[in-house]
């Protein structure tokens, strides 16, 4: 080695070892992080989705999707067990697939795919939702949750509708959540076909269907995100009519303070329910546990409490635990379609 070359060779190596040195300070810092903040929050889900040739442009979204196939054309009545799931006086075909509509006879879809409901002084309803994305915990939550308590489906999931039969068939009421805008996209994105403030009735209206026609057998509609949708009362209304004139009742998950879903929905004509309590925003049993009693005293003071949930592990376990005694202490557990507020 050359006079020259040795000193490069040398100051090389030297910042090499300080290279290094620095990887393993950021991978230490990180865990370090991990450990102390841990995980409160619910964890954004970054879908990998497709959308079929002949959907409708979705908005500009962040997660790439899976191919949603369109399900076949329905010419008679479907049943999963006892269950009516699909009937072809209810459906409009549309481009996508089947659409919901209200039949010639007056029956609509929140009635004819509703859940038996028990009866009793204090009823209590809690829907679950973020079913059909992970099939492991959605199974999970179809056979371990009460038969009562109403189920809630993303629109993403090729194989969706089987999930719906399923849970239709062991006796839960389903529900549609369709992708509502927040406060922060494209930041949080619900994925492709959602509705949009500031968009065109049209666009919003080509969007819906999209969503409405990715299974059927759900009696109600419910949001996907949606803080700055549902706050937005010129977005909103076409939205509300157009789902109330298919025969749906619709959930608002309360998750958006700033709502005016209660009001739209009642200038609307449209059925409609508010989450009064949720779950899980952290999660923890001890915390669900405190909301599952909250929802009693709700009950008791009023006759009626809806809950809202997400397909966290811990919820499930927690509102099945829970359940098993609840008749005991004077409570039934009943479908949010047992209790929506009707239009006047």
């Amino acid at each position: 080695m050359t006079a020259l070359t040795a000193p490069v060779a040398s100051r090389a190596a030297h910042a090499l070892t300080l290279a290094s040195a620095s990887v393993l300070c950021a991978l230490a810092a990180g865990a370090l992080t991990i450990t102390v903040t841990g995980k409160v929050h619910r964890p954004q889900v970054e879908l990998n989705l497709s959308i079929p040739a002949a959907a409708p442009k979705p908005v500009a979204h962040r997660a790439a999707a899976v191919r949603v196939a369109s399900l076949p054309r329905i010419d008679t009545p479907v049943y999963a067990g006892r269950a009516l799931i699909a009937d072809p006086a209810l459906i409009q075909e549309g481009p996508e697939g089947p659409l919901p509509r209200i039949a010639d006879d007056g029956r609509k879809p929140m009635t004819a795919y509703a859940a038996p409901a028990a009866t009793g002084k204090f009823r209590i309803a809690i829907v679950v939702s973020g079913l059909g994305l992970s099939a492991k915990a959605t199974q999970a939550a179809i056979a371990g949750l009460p038969p009562a308590i109403t189920l809630a489906f993303e629109p993403y999931a090729g194989d969706v509708q089987h999930f719906v039969s399923e849970a239709r068939q062991l006796g839960h009421e389903a529900l549609l959540e369709v992708p509502m805008e927040p406060l922060d996209f494209p930041d949080s994105d619900p994925g492709p076909n959602t509705l949009r403030s500031g968009v065109e009735q049209d666009g919003n209206g080509q969007r819906l269907d999209w969503a409405m026609s990715r299974f059927t057998g759900y009696a109600g509609v419910t949001n996907l995100l949606g803080q700055r949708f549902l706050a937005d009362s010129d977005a909103l209304s076409p939205t509300m009519v157009q789902m109330a004139r298919r025969g749906f009742y619709f959930y608002d998950n309360g998750a958006v303070p700033q709502s005016v879903a209660p009001d739209v929905a009642g200038r609307s004509g449209m059925a409609f329910a508010k989450a009064t309590e949720t779950l899980d925003d952290v999660q923890s049993a001890l915390e669900i546990d405190r909301h599952l009693s909250d929802l009693e005293a709700e009950a008791r003071t009023h006759g009626t409490a809806i809950g809202s949930g997400f397909l966290y592990p811990v919820t499930v376990a927690r509102i099945a635990a829970w359940a098993k005694g609840l008749e005991g202490r004077g409570f039934v557990l009943v479908p949010v379609s047992a209790i929506v507020t009707l239009p006047k």
